[in-house]
C-alpha cells in the first residue's frame, strides 16, 4: 500500500454497546484504530431503533454508521442481507468515503454478511472477510419456515461476501472447511482462533459483592444464550451441593424456564451484565472455568472468546461441544469432551480441581494464552492484509 493514511470501514452485527459484550469485531476496530497509519475507523451496524443522525463519534474516537433496520421486529430483520432494502440509507456514507478517496486508502472489514452491497459500494483499496460465527444458523436449533427462509437469505448475502472480498480469516477449523465447500472457494482462507486481552487478565484483585464460599466455584462468564446447557448444569449442581455456580452476563435466553429453574437453585448465582473491564475481577472468583455447550452444529463452529480469557486468568477450563477448541486439550490445563453426561462433566471437574493453584500449572494456562494475545493476532491478520 502506499503512503497515504488508512480509511477503515468495519461492517458489525450491531451497535458498539448494545449488549454491553465486547467481540472480536470491537477489538479488531480498537487495534485498526490505535495503528499510527490509519485515519479513522468508522464502525458500520443495524439500528433496532430509528436514528435521525446516521453518523456519529463514539467516546473511543471510533465513528458509527447506523442503517436503521425495516423494524424493530427480529423477523424483518432480512433486509439487511438485500440491496433493495438499504441501499439508499448508505448513500451518506458513499458520499463521505468518496471525499476521503484522495486522502485515505479505503479498507473494507466484513465481519457478518449483512449488507454484502458495501463491497459495491466504492472501488475499495482492500476488502476482508472475517467469519466469526456460522452464520443463517440457530442457535437453538431449532428449524421451521422463518428460520429456514432467514438462512437462505443470510447463506446468499454470505456466498457475495466470501467469492468477492480479497482475503478471508475465519476462527475456527470447522469454519474454514464450511467456507471452502460451501461456496467453492479456492481463494486462500486463514484461521486465527480467537484470542485475549493478556494483560487486563493479569490482575489479583476480585469482585467484592459476591459471597462463594464452597469446596469449588464453576463459572460461565460472558452472554447467556440457548447454546450453553441449562439441563446438564442444573443435574451437575443438584448432585454436588458443595460446589457453587457463578454464571456472569446479560441474559439472552428470553427469560427460558431452563435457565430460570438453574439460576433459582441455593448454590447457583447469576450476576447479570457486568462492565467489560470487570470480567477480570470476576474471573479471579473462580475455581475452574466451563464452557458448558449443548451439541449443536452451531456449536461445531465456535470457538469462544472465554477458553484463553480463563487461562489468561490461570485458571483451569472444562469444555463440551466444542470441537475447534479440542487442539488445546491438555491435562490440568484444558479438560474437553464431545457429549458429557453429568457425571463425566464432574469427573472432570474434580480430575482438574487438584491443580488449581499449583503455580506450576497456573503458569503453564497464562504461557499458552499470552501466546493467543489480540495483538499478536491482529498483527497476523493486519499484515497479511495491509502489508
Amino acid at each position: 500500500m502506499d503512503h497515504k493514511q488508512n480509511l477503515h470501514v468495519v461492517v458489525a452485527t450491531g451497535e458498539w454497546g448494545q449488549d454491553h459484550l465486547r467481540y472480536r469485531r470491537h477489538r479488531l476496530a480498537e487495534y485498526l484504530a490505535a495503528k499510527p497509519d490509519t485515519g479513522e475507523v468508522i464502525w458500520v451496524c443495524p439500528s433496532i431503533t430509528k436514528k435521525t443522525k446516521s453518523l456519529t463519534t463514539l467516546e473511543n474516537g471510533i465513528k458509527q454508521f447506523t442503517i436503521n433496520d425495516l423494524h424493530s421486529n427480529k423477523l424483518l430483520r432480512f433486509g439487511r442481507y438485500f440491496d433493495i432494502f438499504y441501499r439508499g440509507k448508505i448513500e451518506e456514507l458513499k458520499d463521505y468515503l468518496l471525499q476521503k478517496e484522495e486522502t485515505c486508502n479505503l479498507c473494507l472489514w466484513i465481519t457478518f454478511p449483512g449488507f454484502p452491497g458495501m463491497l459495491d459500494l466504492l472501488k475499495w483499496d482492500r476488502t476482508t472477510y472475517d467469519c466469526s460465527d456460522l452464520w443463517g444458523s440457530s442457535i437453538s436449533g431449532s428449524n421451521n419456515l422463518v428460520m429456514t427462509m432467514r438462512s437462505k437469505s443470510i447463506q446468499q448475502a454470505e456466498a457475495r461476501v466470501a467469492k468477492n472480498v480479497d482475503k478471508i480469516f475465519c476462527t475456527s477449523d470447522f469454519l474454514h472447511k464450511n467456507l471452502k465447500s460451501k461456496y467453492s472457494l479456492t481463494k486462500k482462507i486463514q484461521v486465527l482462533e480467537n484470542g485475549v486481552e493478556y494483560e487486563l487478565f493479569q490482575t489479583e484483585e476480585k469482585a467484592q459483592n459476591l459471597d462463594l464460599k464452597s469446596d469449588l466455584v464453576l463459572g460461565f462468564i460472558g452472554g447467556i444464550k440457548p447454546k450453553l446447557d441449562f439441563d446438564l448444569l442444573y443435574k451437575i449442581m443438584e448432585n454436588n451441593q458443595q460446589w457453587h455456580l457463578l454464571l456472569v452476563g446479560p441474559d439472552g435466553t428470553n427469560n427460558h424456564p431452563d435457565f430460570q429453574r438453574l439460576i433459582n437453585m441455593s448454590n447457583v448465582t447469576w450476576t447479570g451484565k457486568v462492565p467489560p473491564d470487570q470480567v477480570p475481577l470476576y474471573m479471579n472468583c473462580l475455581d475452574i472455568g466451563i464452557l458448558p455447550y449443548k451439541s449443536s452444529i452451531y456449536n461445531n463452529a465456535v470457538f469462544p472468546l472465554k477458553l484463553f480469557e480463563f487461562l489468561g486468568s490461570g485458571k483451569p477450563v472444562v469444555g463440551m461441544n466444542l470441537p475447534s477448541t479440542e487442539k488445546f486439550k491438555e491435562d490440568n490445563v484444558y479438560e474437553y469432551e464431545n457429549n458429557p453426561h453429568a457425571e463425566n462433566f464432574v469427573n472432570m471437574c474434580k480430575k482438574i480441581a487438584d491443580t488449581v493453584n499449583q503455580k506450576e500449572w497456573i503458569l503453564r494456562r497464562k504461557t499458552l494464552a499470552k501466546e493467543k494475545d489480540w495483538t499478536n493476532i491482529f498483527n497476523e491478520m493486519y499484515k497479511e492484509v495491509l502489508e
